[in-house]
């Protein structure tokens, strides 16, 4: 499971007075993802946290296609294309209901130490699970 997909309704509070979708909220949506992903595959911010593991985000970028508006219901896809190393790299599409690309982006984290607070290796549980999917190398 390289890809992932979540759906999510945009609520009126994420949108503009046009009802379009305002622009900080994408991130949002990448991390939902993001965190769904790490969840069905095992892991989660919260245990990695509690065994001494941050994940902050270093790079963000997006790609505005086309809005979202009120009550649109998306599908996240969030997509890991390479075994992580310090960094891991997460790509996103966003599309509606109608099967129309409307974001696309990109998130780099890297791991860090919780108590050190400097940037660490991969853990080796989490490289271990990914080994067993698909990478091109």
């Amino acid at each position: 499971m390289k890809k992932d997909f979540l759906q999510v309704r945009v609520r009126y509070g994420e949108t503009d007075q046009m009802g379009v979708v305002y622009y900080g909220n994408y991130a949002q949506y990448f991390e939902m993802g993001r965190t769904e992903w790490l969840r069905k595959f095992g892991l989660s911010y919260k245990w990695m946290e509690g065994n001494g593991i941050l994940l902050p985000v270093i790079d963000l970028n997006v790609k505005f296609k086309q809005s979202a508006h009120y009550d649109d219901v998306l599908t996240v896809v969030t997509t890991i294309q390479r075994i992580p190393t310090i960094r891991i790299a997460f790509d996103y599409e966003i599309y509606n209901e109608k099967e129309v690309l409307l974001t696309t982006g990109s998130t780099t984290l890297v791991f860090v130490d919780k108590e050190t607070k400097k940037p660490m290796m991969a853990p080796e549980y989490l490289l271990e699970k990914l080994r067993k999917l698909d990478f091109e190398t």
